[in-house]
C-alpha cells in the first residue's frame, strides 16, 4: 500500500485536507465524491466539540435521533421523519418499525445506503460513516452510546494523521487485520448489547425460578403457584423476545444476498467505481473511505468486490446466533423444568384425591353396614306385636348379635372393594 491509489497516507490527506504539493496532486485524481451536508446540523444548528449544543423547536412527530460517525463526531436533535428520511435515503415505511407499534418486534433490513436495525432496545439506522440512534438518552440505551465512544474515539487531524503512520507500520498492520466496517463494528456492538441484556434476564430468571419451584415441590398453596404462574408468564415473554432476534439472524444467515446487501462499504465502492467509469477517469482513482485504512478492510471492499462473499458478515452473525441459540436453550431448560414440576404436583394433587376417594369409599360402606342395623332397629321399633317382647333378656343378645352381623358385613364389603382393587392395599 506504498504508493499506490489506495495509500493510507493520502486518503488522510484527503479526509481531513492536510496540505502538500505531491499529496494534493495525487488527492485531485482520487477525491471520491464528498458526502452531502449533514440535514440533521442544518436542522440544529453548529456543533461545538463533537456535541450539538442547542436545537430547533420540536415540531409534531419530532423525535430524538443522535448522529455518531467513524470520526467520533457527535450531534443530538429533535427532528421529525422527512429529515432522517433524506439524510439517510431510506423509505417512510422503514421508520414505522422504529415507531412504537414495532417495538417488540425484531428486524435488521438492509437498504441501498442503511441498514435498518430494530433489537429490543436498539433503534438506529447505520450507514457507511455514521449510525442514526433513536431516543439515545434512554437508560437501556446508554451502554450502546458509551460502547460507540470507546470503539470510535473522537479524533481530530493529528491524532488521524499519527495513526495513519501506525498503520503503515507493519507490525500495526498485522494488528488491524481483523478490522472490520463501520457499519458491522456498530452492528456486531447492537448484538452484543442485545446478548447482554437477553442473557442477565435469563440469568435473572433461572435465579428466580429453581428456589420456587422446589418450594412448590415441597408445599403446594395458593401463594407458590400464583409465583409460578407469574413465572411462567414472564419466561414466555423471554422466549418471545430471544426468538425473535434469533430468527432474523437465522434469516439473514439462510440467504447470502441478504447479507452481501448489508456491505454498505462495498456498494459505496462499487457506486465509485460507476462514476469513475461514466467519467472516464478509470479504476486507479477508486479509494478506499478514509475509516477503512486496515489490510483487512481495504481488501475486503476492493480487491474482494463478489457479491457472494460475505464470509465476514456470516462469521459475525453464527457468533451471536450461538450465543442467542444458547439462551434459547437455557429458557427452554426452565420451562421443562417447570412443566416437570407441574406434573409432579399434578400427580401430588391426584394422589390425595384417590385417597380422599378411598376414605369416602370406606365410610360409605361403613354407613351401609350401620344402616343394615338401623333398619332392623326400625322393625323393631313399629307397635305390630311380637313375641319377643314378652321374653325376658332377650333385647341384649339381640342388639349384641345385631352389631356382630354388622360388623361382619362391614368386613365382608371391604374385603370385596380390595379384591377389585377399589382401595388401595
Amino acid at each position: 500500500m506504498g504508493k499506490g491509489p489506495l495509500s493510507l497516507r493520502r486518503l488522510t490527506s484527503i479526509r481531513h485536507g492536510k496540505k502538500g504539493s505531491a499529496v494534493k496532486d495525487e488527492a485531485q485524481i482520487s477525491m471520491p465524491s464528498s458526502p452531502p451536508p449533514s440535514l440533521l446540523a442544518n436542522a440544529i444548528g453548529p456543533v461545538t466539540g463533537g456535541t450539538t449544543v442547542k436545537a430547533k423547536k420540536k415540531t409534531g412527530g419530532a423525535r430524538m435521533w443522535m448522529r455518531y460517525d467513524w470520526s467520533g463526531a457527535m450531534e443530538m436533535v429533535e427532528c421529525d421523519k422527512s429529515i432522517i428520511i433524506k439524510r439517510a435515503s431510506v423509505p417512510a415505511r422503514d421508520l414505522r418499525i422504529l415507531g412504537p407499534v414495532f417495538s417488540h418486534s425484531s428486524n435488521i433490513l438492509a437498504r441501498e445506503r442503511a441498514i435498518v436495525v430494530n433489537l429490543e432496545v436498539i433503534k438506529a439506522i447505520i450507514t457507511a460513516e455514521e449510525v442514526l440512534l433513536l431516543d439515545p438518552h434512554r437508560p437501556e440505551v446508554l451502554p450502546f452510546v458509551h460502547r460507540l465512544k470507546q470503539q470510535f474515539p473522537q479524533r481530530n487531524t493529528l491524532q488521524a494523521s499519527a495513526n495513519v503512520q501506525s498503520s503503515l507500520d507493519p507490525e500495526a498492520a498485522e494488528g488491524l487485520q481483523s478490522e472490520l466496517p463501520f457499519e458491522f463494528q456498530v452492528l456486531e456492538m447492537a448484538l452484543e448489547l442485545v446478548c447482554s441484556i437477553v442473557d442477565s434476564s435469563v440469568a435473572a430468571l433461572e435465579t428466580d425460578a429453581w428456589p420456587v419451584l422446589d418450594e412448590l415441590t415441597k408445599n403446594v398453596s395458593t401463594e407458590n403457584l400464583e409465583i409460578v404462574r407469574s413465572l411462567k408468564s414472564n419466561l414466555t415473554r423471554l422466549l418471545a423476545r430471544v426468538q425473535k432476534v434469533r430468527d432474523e439472524l437465522e434469516h439473514l444467515l439462510d440467504d447470502n444476498e441478504d447479507m452481501a446487501d448489508l456491505y454498505l462499504t462495498r456498494k459505496w465502492i462499487q457506486n465509485q467505481q460507476t462514476e469513475a467509469i461514466l467519467e472516464g477517469t478509470g479504476s486507479n482513482s477508486i479509494v478506499v473511505p478514509p475509516h477503512h485504512t486496515s489490510n483487512r478492510s481495504a481488501s475486503m471492499v476492493t480487491s474482494n468486490m463478489d457479491e457472494d462473499d460475505v464470509e465476514d458478515l456470516e462469521m459475525l452473525l453464527e457468533a451471536y446466533f450461538m450465543q442467542l441459540e444458547g439462551m434459547r436453550n437455557k429458557i427452554l431448560t426452565v420451562r421443562e423444568y417447570i412443566d416437570d414440576t407441574e406434573d409432579y404436583v399434578n400427580i401430588q394433587l391426584d394422589n390425595q384425591r384417590n385417597e380422599l376417594i378411598q376414605l369416602q369409599l370406606i365410610l360409605t360402606i361403613a354407613s351401609f353396614a350401620i344402616a343394615a342395623e338401623t333398619l332392623l332397629a326400625s322393625l323393631f321399633g313399629m307397635n305390630i306385636p311380637c313375641p319377643l317382647y314378652n321374653m325376658h333378656g332377650i333385647f341384649g343378645y339381640f342388639v349384641w348379635s345385631i352389631t356382630a352381623l354388622c360388623i361382619v358385613l362391614f368386613m365382608v364389603t371391604l374385603g370385596y372393594a380390595r379384591w377389585k382393587k377399589l382401595l388401595g392395599s
